[in-house]
Protein backbone atom coordinates (compact mmCIF):
# COMPACT_ATOMS: atom_id res chain seq x y z
CA UNK A 1 0.00 0.00 0.00
CA UNK A 2 2.13 2.87 -1.19
CA UNK A 3 0.43 6.19 -0.47
CA UNK A 4 0.64 9.17 -2.80
CA UNK A 5 3.27 11.30 -1.16
CA UNK A 6 3.61 14.71 -2.79
CA UNK A 7 6.18 17.49 -2.61
CA UNK A 8 4.79 19.11 0.56
CA UNK A 9 4.69 15.76 2.38
CA UNK A 10 8.34 15.10 1.58
CA UNK A 11 9.24 18.69 2.55
CA UNK A 12 7.56 18.36 5.97
CA UNK A 13 9.23 15.01 6.65
CA UNK A 14 12.71 16.17 5.54
CA UNK A 15 12.34 19.37 7.61
CA UNK A 16 11.45 17.26 10.67
CA UNK A 17 14.46 14.94 10.13
CA UNK A 18 16.89 17.86 9.69
CA UNK A 19 15.50 19.65 12.77
CA UNK A 20 16.04 16.57 14.96
CA UNK A 21 19.57 15.97 13.67
CA UNK A 22 20.62 19.61 14.02
CA UNK A 23 19.27 19.93 17.58
CA UNK A 24 20.68 16.53 18.57
CA UNK A 25 24.16 17.36 17.30
CA UNK A 26 24.07 20.93 18.66
CA UNK A 27 23.27 19.88 22.25
CA UNK A 28 25.84 17.06 21.93
CA UNK A 29 28.73 19.40 21.24
CA UNK A 30 31.56 19.38 23.75
CA UNK A 31 32.89 22.72 24.94
CA UNK A 32 36.47 23.30 23.84
CA UNK A 33 39.03 21.95 26.25
CA UNK A 34 36.48 19.95 28.23
CA UNK A 35 36.21 16.16 28.15
CA UNK A 36 32.65 14.75 28.24
CA UNK A 37 32.21 12.88 31.52
CA UNK A 38 30.15 9.77 32.26
CA UNK A 39 27.59 11.99 34.01
CA UNK A 40 27.40 14.23 30.92
CA UNK A 41 26.88 11.30 28.57
CA UNK A 42 24.63 9.00 30.62
CA UNK A 43 22.74 11.51 32.81
CA UNK A 44 22.77 14.70 30.69
CA UNK A 45 24.97 16.42 33.34
CA UNK A 46 22.02 16.09 35.79
CA UNK A 47 20.58 19.31 34.39
CA UNK A 48 17.19 18.41 32.87
CA UNK A 49 14.21 20.67 33.72
CA UNK A 50 10.75 19.20 34.47
CA UNK A 51 9.24 19.85 31.04
CA UNK A 52 12.16 18.10 29.30
CA UNK A 53 11.86 15.12 31.68
CA UNK A 54 8.11 14.74 31.10
CA UNK A 55 8.32 15.14 27.33
CA UNK A 56 11.31 12.81 27.07
CA UNK A 57 9.66 10.16 29.24
CA UNK A 58 6.58 10.08 26.99
CA UNK A 59 8.70 10.11 23.82
CA UNK A 60 10.65 7.12 25.15
CA UNK A 61 7.42 5.36 26.11
CA UNK A 62 5.34 5.98 22.96
CA UNK A 63 6.68 4.15 19.94
CA UNK A 64 5.51 1.99 17.07
CA UNK A 65 4.20 -0.38 19.76
CA UNK A 66 1.54 2.24 20.52
CA UNK A 67 0.96 3.89 17.16
CA UNK A 68 0.79 0.60 15.27
CA UNK A 69 0.31 -2.05 17.95
CA UNK A 70 -2.10 -0.27 20.29
CA UNK A 71 -4.07 1.17 17.39
CA UNK A 72 -4.32 -2.41 16.09
CA UNK A 73 -5.67 -3.50 19.47
CA UNK A 74 -8.15 -0.60 19.32
CA UNK A 75 -9.29 -1.98 15.95
CA UNK A 76 -9.59 -5.52 17.37
CA UNK A 77 -11.00 -4.94 20.86
CA UNK A 78 -11.66 -1.24 21.40
CA UNK A 79 -11.10 1.39 24.09
CA UNK A 80 -10.31 -1.22 26.75
CA UNK A 81 -6.67 -1.26 25.57
CA UNK A 82 -6.43 2.40 26.71
CA UNK A 83 -6.20 1.08 30.29
CA UNK A 84 -2.47 0.62 29.61
CA UNK A 85 -2.15 4.39 29.18
CA UNK A 86 -4.67 5.60 31.77
CA UNK A 87 -3.55 3.18 34.48
CA UNK A 88 0.00 4.14 33.46
CA UNK A 89 -0.79 7.75 34.46
CA UNK A 90 -1.65 6.60 38.01
CA UNK A 91 1.46 4.41 38.08
CA UNK A 92 3.65 7.41 37.22
CA UNK A 93 2.23 9.27 40.23
CA UNK A 94 3.15 6.33 42.50
CA UNK A 95 6.66 6.21 41.00
CA UNK A 96 7.10 9.96 41.51
CA UNK A 97 5.95 9.91 45.13
CA UNK A 98 7.39 6.65 46.47
CA UNK A 99 10.25 5.45 44.22
CA UNK A 100 12.05 8.57 42.98
CA UNK A 101 12.93 9.98 46.43
CA UNK A 102 14.94 6.83 47.18
CA UNK A 103 16.51 6.54 43.69
CA UNK A 104 17.65 10.17 43.59
CA UNK A 105 18.87 10.16 47.19
CA UNK A 106 21.14 7.23 46.28
CA UNK A 107 22.51 9.13 43.22
CA UNK A 108 21.88 6.23 40.83
CA UNK A 109 23.04 5.99 37.21
CA UNK A 110 21.22 2.71 36.59
CA UNK A 111 18.48 0.57 38.10
CA UNK A 112 20.87 -2.42 38.51
CA UNK A 113 23.04 -0.08 40.62
CA UNK A 114 20.17 0.11 43.14
CA UNK A 115 20.22 -3.70 43.30
CA UNK A 116 23.92 -3.60 44.21
CA UNK A 117 23.42 -1.01 46.95
CA UNK A 118 20.42 -2.84 48.42
CA UNK A 119 21.40 -6.47 47.80
CA UNK A 120 24.67 -7.56 46.16
CA UNK A 121 26.96 -7.21 43.15
CA UNK A 122 26.09 -10.77 42.07
CA UNK A 123 22.35 -10.02 41.84
CA UNK A 124 23.10 -6.72 40.11
CA UNK A 125 25.17 -8.52 37.46
CA UNK A 126 22.46 -11.14 36.90
CA UNK A 127 19.80 -8.47 36.37
CA UNK A 128 22.08 -6.23 34.27
CA UNK A 129 22.75 -9.10 31.84
CA UNK A 130 19.04 -9.94 31.79
CA UNK A 131 18.06 -6.32 31.02
CA UNK A 132 20.62 -5.96 28.24
CA UNK A 133 19.23 -9.14 26.66
CA UNK A 134 15.63 -7.91 27.04
CA UNK A 135 16.37 -4.49 25.53
CA UNK A 136 18.32 -5.88 22.57
CA UNK A 137 16.26 -8.98 21.73
CA UNK A 138 12.75 -7.80 22.68
CA UNK A 139 12.46 -4.00 22.94
CA UNK A 140 14.83 -2.77 20.23
CA UNK A 141 13.91 -5.53 17.79
CA UNK A 142 10.15 -5.05 18.23
CA UNK A 143 10.37 -1.26 17.81
CA UNK A 144 12.48 -1.67 14.66
CA UNK A 145 10.16 -4.35 13.27
CA UNK A 146 6.95 -2.37 13.89
CA UNK A 147 8.59 0.81 12.60
CA UNK A 148 9.79 -1.00 9.50
CA UNK A 149 6.32 -2.49 8.99
CA UNK A 150 4.74 0.96 9.20
CA UNK A 151 7.12 2.56 6.70
CA UNK A 152 6.81 -0.44 4.36
CA UNK A 153 3.02 -0.22 4.48
CA UNK A 154 2.79 3.55 4.12
CA UNK A 155 5.70 4.46 1.86
CA UNK A 156 6.27 1.19 0.03
CA UNK A 157 9.87 1.01 1.29
CA UNK A 158 11.21 -2.51 1.64
CA UNK A 159 11.24 -3.44 5.34
CA UNK A 160 14.99 -4.14 5.39
CA UNK A 161 15.78 -0.66 4.09
CA UNK A 162 13.22 0.93 6.44
CA UNK A 163 14.86 -0.77 9.44
CA UNK A 164 18.34 0.32 8.31
CA UNK A 165 17.12 3.91 7.78
CA UNK A 166 15.49 4.11 11.22
CA UNK A 167 18.62 2.63 12.84
CA UNK A 168 20.95 5.13 11.15
CA UNK A 169 18.65 8.06 12.00
CA UNK A 170 18.54 7.12 15.72
CA UNK A 171 22.29 6.44 15.78
CA UNK A 172 23.20 9.71 14.05
CA UNK A 173 22.64 11.87 17.13
CA UNK A 174 22.08 9.52 20.10
CA UNK A 175 25.38 7.59 19.92
CA UNK A 176 27.42 10.76 19.91
CA UNK A 177 25.43 12.93 22.31
CA UNK A 178 24.11 10.44 24.86
CA UNK A 179 21.12 11.20 27.08
CA UNK A 180 21.40 14.95 26.60
CA UNK A 181 20.85 14.62 22.83
CA UNK A 182 18.05 12.09 23.38
CA UNK A 183 16.18 14.16 25.99
CA UNK A 184 16.34 17.54 24.24
CA UNK A 185 15.35 16.17 20.83
CA UNK A 186 12.50 14.31 22.55
CA UNK A 187 10.82 17.67 23.23
CA UNK A 188 10.53 18.21 19.46
CA UNK A 189 9.59 14.55 18.96
CA UNK A 190 6.65 14.84 21.39
CA UNK A 191 5.30 17.92 19.59
CA UNK A 192 5.31 16.03 16.28
CA UNK A 193 4.03 12.87 17.94
CA UNK A 194 0.99 14.49 19.59
CA UNK A 195 0.26 16.95 16.75
CA UNK A 196 0.52 14.30 14.01
CA UNK A 197 -1.50 11.81 16.04
CA UNK A 198 -4.29 14.30 16.77
CA UNK A 199 -4.43 15.27 13.09
CA UNK A 200 -4.91 11.61 12.11
CA UNK A 201 -7.56 11.16 14.82
CA UNK A 202 -9.44 14.28 13.78
CA UNK A 203 -9.50 13.38 10.10
CA UNK A 204 -10.48 9.74 10.81
CA UNK A 205 -13.45 10.92 12.91
CA UNK A 206 -14.31 13.61 10.33
CA UNK A 207 -14.37 10.88 7.66
CA UNK A 208 -16.72 8.75 9.77
CA UNK A 209 -19.10 11.70 10.22
CA UNK A 210 -19.12 12.52 6.51
CA UNK A 211 -17.36 15.85 7.03
CA UNK A 212 -19.38 16.93 10.08
CA UNK A 213 -16.35 17.19 12.39
CA UNK A 214 -14.60 15.13 15.03
CA UNK A 215 -17.27 15.35 17.76
CA UNK A 216 -19.96 14.19 15.36
CA UNK A 217 -17.60 11.42 14.21
CA UNK A 218 -17.00 10.32 17.81
CA UNK A 219 -20.77 10.07 18.34
CA UNK A 220 -21.14 8.07 15.11
CA UNK A 221 -18.32 5.70 16.11
CA UNK A 222 -19.87 5.18 19.56
CA UNK A 223 -23.28 4.40 18.08
CA UNK A 224 -21.85 2.10 15.37
CA UNK A 225 -19.58 0.10 17.69
CA UNK A 226 -20.75 0.48 21.31
CA UNK A 227 -18.94 -2.76 22.26
CA UNK A 228 -15.65 -1.10 21.32
CA UNK A 229 -16.17 1.42 24.15
CA UNK A 230 -16.31 -1.07 27.00
CA UNK A 231 -13.42 -0.39 29.37
CA UNK A 232 -14.16 -3.46 31.49
CA UNK A 233 -14.76 -6.54 29.31
CA UNK A 234 -16.99 -9.40 30.46
CA UNK A 235 -16.16 -13.08 30.01
CA UNK A 236 -18.30 -13.38 26.88
CA UNK A 237 -15.99 -10.97 25.03
CA UNK A 238 -13.52 -12.88 22.80
CA UNK A 239 -10.75 -10.47 23.93
CA UNK A 240 -11.35 -11.16 27.65
CA UNK A 241 -8.21 -13.34 27.65
CA UNK A 242 -6.16 -10.18 26.91
CA UNK A 243 -8.07 -7.72 29.15
CA UNK A 244 -9.69 -9.77 31.93
CA UNK A 245 -12.47 -7.50 33.20
CA UNK A 246 -12.04 -6.05 36.66
CA UNK A 247 -8.64 -7.76 36.83
CA UNK A 248 -7.35 -4.89 34.68
CA UNK A 249 -8.02 -2.46 37.54
CA UNK A 250 -6.91 -4.58 40.49
CA UNK A 251 -4.68 -7.33 39.05
CA UNK A 252 -1.72 -7.97 36.81
CA UNK A 253 -1.74 -4.67 34.91
CA UNK A 254 -0.30 -3.06 38.07
CA UNK A 255 2.58 -5.55 37.83
CA UNK A 256 3.25 -4.61 34.19
CA UNK A 257 2.99 -0.87 34.82
CA UNK A 258 4.97 -0.67 38.07
CA UNK A 259 7.74 -2.75 36.53
CA UNK A 260 7.78 -0.70 33.31
CA UNK A 261 7.58 2.83 34.75
CA UNK A 262 9.35 2.22 38.05
CA UNK A 263 12.25 -0.10 37.22
CA UNK A 264 12.80 0.17 33.49
CA UNK A 265 16.11 1.89 32.75
CA UNK A 266 15.11 3.64 29.54
CA UNK A 267 12.05 5.16 31.23
CA UNK A 268 13.48 6.06 34.64
CA UNK A 269 16.86 7.28 33.38
CA UNK A 270 15.64 10.75 32.44
CA UNK A 271 14.15 11.24 35.94
CA UNK A 272 17.57 10.42 37.43
CA UNK A 273 19.01 13.22 35.28
CA UNK A 274 16.86 15.92 36.91
CA UNK A 275 18.24 19.06 38.56
CA UNK A 276 16.50 18.04 41.79
CA UNK A 277 13.90 15.66 43.23
CA UNK A 278 11.14 18.28 42.99
CA UNK A 279 12.01 18.96 39.35
CA UNK A 280 11.91 15.21 38.67
CA UNK A 281 8.50 14.88 40.34
CA UNK A 282 7.10 17.80 38.31
CA UNK A 283 8.37 16.04 35.18
CA UNK A 284 6.60 12.82 36.22
CA UNK A 285 3.37 14.78 36.80
CA UNK A 286 3.63 16.38 33.34
CA UNK A 287 4.15 12.93 31.80
CA UNK A 288 1.07 11.61 33.65
CA UNK A 289 -1.07 14.39 32.13
CA UNK A 290 0.31 13.59 28.66
CA UNK A 291 -0.62 9.93 29.30
CA UNK A 292 -4.29 10.96 29.48
CA UNK A 293 -4.10 12.26 25.90
CA UNK A 294 -2.30 9.30 24.28
CA UNK A 295 -5.41 7.06 23.79
CA UNK A 296 -6.98 9.87 21.73
CA UNK A 297 -3.91 9.73 19.51
CA UNK A 298 -3.47 5.95 19.16
CA UNK A 299 -6.64 4.04 20.15
CA UNK A 300 -9.48 6.14 18.70
CA UNK A 301 -8.06 5.92 15.11
CA UNK A 302 -8.10 2.10 15.38
CA UNK A 303 -11.77 2.13 16.44
CA UNK A 304 -12.60 4.58 13.62
CA UNK A 305 -10.92 2.24 11.11
CA UNK A 306 -13.04 -0.65 12.46
CA UNK A 307 -16.26 1.36 11.93
CA UNK A 308 -15.30 2.50 8.42
CA UNK A 309 -14.35 -1.01 7.29
CA UNK A 310 -17.55 -2.55 8.64
CA UNK A 311 -19.81 0.01 6.94
CA UNK A 312 -19.97 -0.85 3.18
CA UNK A 313 -21.47 2.53 2.28
CA UNK A 314 -18.78 4.47 4.13
CA UNK A 315 -16.06 2.23 2.72
CA UNK A 316 -17.20 2.62 -0.89
CA UNK A 317 -17.45 6.37 -0.35
CA UNK A 318 -13.68 6.43 0.11
CA UNK A 319 -13.15 5.27 -3.47
CA UNK A 320 -10.73 2.73 -4.92
CA UNK A 321 -7.97 3.54 -2.41
CA UNK A 322 -10.22 2.68 0.53
CA UNK A 323 -10.88 -0.80 -0.85
CA UNK A 324 -7.18 -1.68 -1.09
CA UNK A 325 -5.35 -3.65 1.60
CA UNK A 326 -8.21 -3.43 4.10
CA UNK A 327 -7.00 -4.66 7.51
CA UNK A 328 -8.78 -7.73 8.84
CA UNK A 329 -9.17 -9.04 12.39
CA UNK A 330 -6.09 -11.17 11.67
CA UNK A 331 -4.04 -8.17 10.57
CA UNK A 332 -5.06 -5.54 13.12
CA UNK A 333 -1.70 -3.77 13.09
CA UNK A 334 -2.36 -2.50 9.56
CA UNK A 335 -5.28 -0.34 10.76
CA UNK A 336 -3.28 2.84 11.49
CA UNK A 337 -1.18 2.78 8.31
CA UNK A 338 -4.36 2.11 6.30
CA UNK A 339 -6.03 5.21 7.74
CA UNK A 340 -3.11 7.47 6.93
CA UNK A 341 -3.65 7.18 3.19
CA UNK A 342 -6.71 9.45 3.51
CA UNK A 343 -4.81 12.40 4.97
CA UNK A 344 -4.51 15.46 2.69
CA UNK A 345 -1.22 16.57 1.18
CA UNK A 346 1.16 18.08 3.73
CA UNK A 347 -0.61 16.43 6.66
CA UNK A 348 0.58 13.02 5.45
CA UNK A 349 4.09 14.33 6.01
CA UNK A 350 3.17 15.50 9.52
CA UNK A 351 1.66 12.08 10.35
CA UNK A 352 4.69 10.19 9.03
CA UNK A 353 6.95 12.56 10.98
CA UNK A 354 4.89 11.78 14.12
CA UNK A 355 5.30 8.06 13.56
CA UNK A 356 9.02 8.43 12.86
CA UNK A 357 9.37 10.61 15.98
CA UNK A 358 7.73 7.90 18.09
CA UNK A 359 9.98 5.19 16.68
CA UNK A 360 13.28 7.07 16.64
CA UNK A 361 12.89 8.62 20.11
CA UNK A 362 12.22 5.19 21.64
CA UNK A 363 15.14 3.65 19.75
CA UNK A 364 17.46 6.39 20.94
CA UNK A 365 16.30 6.00 24.55
CA UNK A 366 16.67 2.21 24.51
CA UNK A 367 20.14 2.45 22.94
CA UNK A 368 21.29 4.97 25.53
CA UNK A 369 19.96 2.87 28.41
CA UNK A 370 21.43 -0.38 27.05
CA UNK A 371 24.83 1.27 26.77
CA UNK A 372 24.47 2.83 30.25
CA UNK A 373 23.79 -0.54 31.89
CA UNK A 374 26.54 -2.31 29.94
CA UNK A 375 29.13 0.39 30.60
CA UNK A 376 28.38 1.20 34.24
CA UNK A 377 27.26 -2.23 35.50
CA UNK A 378 29.27 -4.68 33.38
CA UNK A 379 32.32 -2.93 31.88
CA UNK A 380 33.26 -0.68 34.83
CA UNK A 381 32.37 -3.37 37.36
CA UNK A 382 33.90 -6.50 35.82
CA UNK A 383 36.22 -5.53 32.95
CA UNK A 384 37.93 -2.20 33.64
CA UNK A 385 37.10 -0.64 37.04
CA UNK A 386 39.72 2.10 36.52
CA UNK A 387 38.39 3.33 33.16
CA UNK A 388 38.50 7.12 32.82
CA UNK A 389 35.76 9.35 31.38
CA UNK A 390 37.04 9.20 27.80
CA UNK A 391 37.20 5.39 27.84
CA UNK A 392 33.82 5.06 29.58
CA UNK A 393 32.02 7.30 27.08
CA UNK A 394 33.75 5.49 24.17
CA UNK A 395 32.60 2.10 25.46
CA UNK A 396 29.09 3.52 25.86
CA UNK A 397 28.99 4.57 22.21
CA UNK A 398 30.46 1.28 20.97
CA UNK A 399 28.09 -0.91 23.01
CA UNK A 400 25.07 1.08 21.77
CA UNK A 401 26.23 0.61 18.15
CA UNK A 402 26.66 -3.15 18.62
CA UNK A 403 23.23 -3.46 20.28
CA UNK A 404 21.66 -1.59 17.36
CA UNK A 405 23.35 -3.81 14.75
CA UNK A 406 22.17 -7.00 16.50
CA UNK A 407 18.59 -5.71 16.85
CA UNK A 408 18.44 -4.56 13.23
CA UNK A 409 19.61 -8.00 12.08
CA UNK A 410 16.93 -9.80 14.13
CA UNK A 411 13.99 -7.39 13.60
CA UNK A 412 12.85 -8.67 10.16
CA UNK A 413 12.40 -12.15 11.69
CA UNK A 414 9.45 -10.96 13.83
CA UNK A 415 6.97 -11.01 10.91
CA UNK A 416 3.55 -12.59 11.27
CA UNK A 417 2.67 -11.33 14.76
CA UNK A 418 -0.87 -9.89 15.08
CA UNK A 419 -1.52 -7.33 17.85
CA UNK A 420 2.19 -6.96 18.50
CA UNK A 421 1.54 -4.69 21.48
CA UNK A 422 -0.27 -7.52 23.29
CA UNK A 423 2.45 -10.01 22.28
CA UNK A 424 5.25 -7.86 23.71
CA UNK A 425 3.34 -7.27 26.96
CA UNK A 426 2.58 -10.98 27.39
CA UNK A 427 6.12 -12.26 26.95
CA UNK A 428 7.76 -9.49 28.99
CA UNK A 429 5.26 -10.57 31.65
CA UNK A 430 7.08 -13.86 32.20
CA UNK A 431 10.03 -12.08 33.84
CA UNK A 432 8.62 -8.80 35.16
CA UNK A 433 6.64 -10.14 38.20
CA UNK A 434 9.75 -11.60 39.85
CA UNK A 435 11.85 -8.49 39.29
CA UNK A 436 9.04 -6.25 40.56
CA UNK A 437 8.69 -8.41 43.70
CA UNK A 438 12.43 -8.04 44.43
CA UNK A 439 12.31 -4.26 44.03
CA UNK A 440 9.10 -3.67 46.01
CA UNK A 441 10.32 -5.74 48.95
CA UNK A 442 13.83 -4.32 48.62
CA UNK A 443 12.44 -0.79 48.86
CA UNK A 444 9.79 -1.21 51.53
CA UNK A 445 10.60 -4.32 53.66
CA UNK A 446 13.85 -4.00 55.58
CA UNK A 447 14.06 -7.73 56.30
CA UNK A 448 14.46 -8.70 52.64
CA UNK A 449 17.80 -10.48 52.19
CA UNK A 450 20.06 -10.93 49.20
CA UNK A 451 19.55 -14.70 49.29
CA UNK A 452 15.77 -14.25 49.45
CA UNK A 453 15.89 -11.88 46.44
CA UNK A 454 18.00 -14.27 44.34
CA UNK A 455 15.74 -17.23 45.22
CA UNK A 456 12.69 -15.12 44.32
CA UNK A 457 14.07 -14.02 40.93
CA UNK A 458 15.10 -17.56 40.01
CA UNK A 459 11.79 -19.06 41.19
CA UNK A 460 9.57 -16.48 39.48
CA UNK A 461 10.18 -17.67 35.91
CA UNK A 462 9.26 -21.34 36.56
CA UNK A 463 6.19 -20.06 38.43
CA UNK A 464 5.23 -17.88 35.44
CA UNK A 465 5.80 -20.76 33.00
CA UNK A 466 3.76 -23.06 35.28
CA UNK A 467 0.76 -20.80 34.74
CA UNK A 468 1.47 -20.19 31.05
CA UNK A 469 2.22 -23.75 29.96
CA UNK A 470 0.62 -25.53 32.91
CA UNK A 471 1.05 -29.09 34.06
CA UNK A 472 -0.95 -31.63 32.14
CA UNK A 473 -4.19 -32.06 34.03
CA UNK A 474 -7.18 -34.11 33.07
CA UNK A 475 -7.76 -36.39 30.08
CA UNK A 476 -9.79 -34.99 27.17
CA UNK A 477 -10.25 -37.63 24.51
CA UNK A 478 -6.77 -39.03 24.02
CA UNK A 479 -4.81 -35.92 25.08
CA UNK A 480 -3.89 -34.29 28.37
CA UNK A 481 -5.05 -30.67 28.58
CA UNK A 482 -3.25 -27.88 30.51
CA UNK A 483 -4.79 -27.02 33.90
CA UNK A 484 -4.74 -23.29 33.17
CA UNK A 485 -5.77 -23.09 29.50
CA UNK A 486 -8.06 -20.07 29.92
CA UNK A 487 -6.38 -18.08 32.71
CA UNK A 488 -5.71 -14.61 31.22
CA UNK A 489 -2.01 -13.80 31.08
CA UNK A 490 -2.60 -10.63 33.09
CA UNK A 491 -4.01 -12.76 35.93
CA UNK A 492 -1.03 -15.10 35.53
CA UNK A 493 1.26 -12.10 36.11
CA UNK A 494 -0.64 -11.08 39.22
CA UNK A 495 -0.50 -14.58 40.70
CA UNK A 496 3.20 -14.97 39.81
CA UNK A 497 3.95 -11.67 41.57
CA UNK A 498 2.06 -12.66 44.76
CA UNK A 499 3.64 -16.13 44.92
CA UNK A 500 7.13 -14.68 44.34
CA UNK A 501 6.53 -12.17 47.16
CA UNK A 502 5.68 -15.10 49.48
CA UNK A 503 8.80 -17.02 48.35
CA UNK A 504 11.08 -14.02 49.06
CA UNK A 505 9.48 -13.35 52.45
CA UNK A 506 9.85 -17.01 53.51
CA UNK A 507 13.44 -17.29 52.26
CA UNK A 508 14.41 -13.99 53.95
CA UNK A 509 12.71 -14.96 57.21
CA UNK A 510 14.45 -18.32 57.33
CA UNK A 511 17.80 -16.60 56.85
CA UNK A 512 17.40 -13.59 59.16
CA UNK A 513 14.87 -14.95 61.67
CA UNK A 514 12.93 -11.69 61.89
CA UNK A 515 15.90 -9.29 61.97
CA UNK A 516 16.29 -6.33 59.63
CA UNK A 517 18.78 -6.81 56.80
CA UNK A 518 21.98 -4.79 57.14
CA UNK A 519 21.29 -3.08 53.77
CA UNK A 520 17.61 -2.38 54.47
CA UNK A 521 16.52 1.12 53.41
CA UNK A 522 15.62 3.58 56.14
CA UNK A 523 13.22 6.46 55.52
CA UNK A 524 10.67 8.59 57.34
CA UNK A 525 7.53 10.53 56.57
CA UNK A 526 9.52 13.41 55.12
CA UNK A 527 11.07 11.10 52.51
CA UNK A 528 7.75 10.81 50.66
CA UNK A 529 6.46 14.38 51.19
CA UNK A 530 5.49 15.96 47.86
CA UNK A 531 4.80 19.57 46.89
CA UNK A 532 1.27 21.07 46.83
CA UNK A 533 1.55 21.30 43.01
CA UNK A 534 2.22 17.54 42.75
CA UNK A 535 -0.61 16.73 45.15
CA UNK A 536 -3.19 18.91 43.34
CA UNK A 537 -2.10 17.60 39.91
CA UNK A 538 -2.33 14.00 41.11
CA UNK A 539 -5.83 14.66 42.50
CA UNK A 540 -7.01 16.16 39.17
CA UNK A 541 -5.69 13.13 37.24
CA UNK A 542 -7.47 10.72 39.61
CA UNK A 543 -10.76 12.65 39.25
CA UNK A 544 -10.52 12.61 35.43
CA UNK A 545 -9.81 8.86 35.33
CA UNK A 546 -12.60 8.06 37.80
CA UNK A 547 -15.02 9.93 35.51
CA UNK A 548 -13.73 8.14 32.38
CA UNK A 549 -14.07 4.66 33.91
CA UNK A 550 -17.52 5.49 35.34
CA UNK A 551 -18.66 6.69 31.90
CA UNK A 552 -17.35 3.71 29.88
CA UNK A 553 -17.72 0.92 32.47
Amino acid sequence: MQHNFEFWDYLVFVAYALLILVIGLWVSRTKSGRQKTAEDYFLASKSLPWWAIGASLIAANISAEQFIGMSGSGFALGLGIASYEWMGAITLLIVGKYFLPIFIEKKLYTIPEFVEKRFSTNLKTILAIFWIGLYVFVNLTSVLYLGGLALETILGIDMIYAIIGLSLFAAAYSLYGGLSAVAWTDIIQVVFLVLGGLVTTYLALDTVSGGQGALSGLKTVFEAAPGHFDMILDKSNPEYINLPGIGVLVGGLWVANLYYFGFNQYIIQRTLAAKSLKESQKGILFAAFLKLVIPLVVVIPGIAAFVIINDPEMLHGLGAEGLMNIPSQGASDKAYPWLMQFLPTGLKGVAIAALAAAIVSSLASMLNSTSTIFTMDIYKQLINPNAGNKKTVGVGRLSAAIALIIAAAIAPLLGGIDQAFQFIQEYTGIVSPGILAVFILGLFWKRTTNRGAIIGVLASMPIALFFKVGPKGWMVGSTLEPIFPSLPWMDQMGLTFLITIIVIILASHLQNRGRDDAKGITYNRETFRTSPLFNVGAFVILIILTAVYALFW
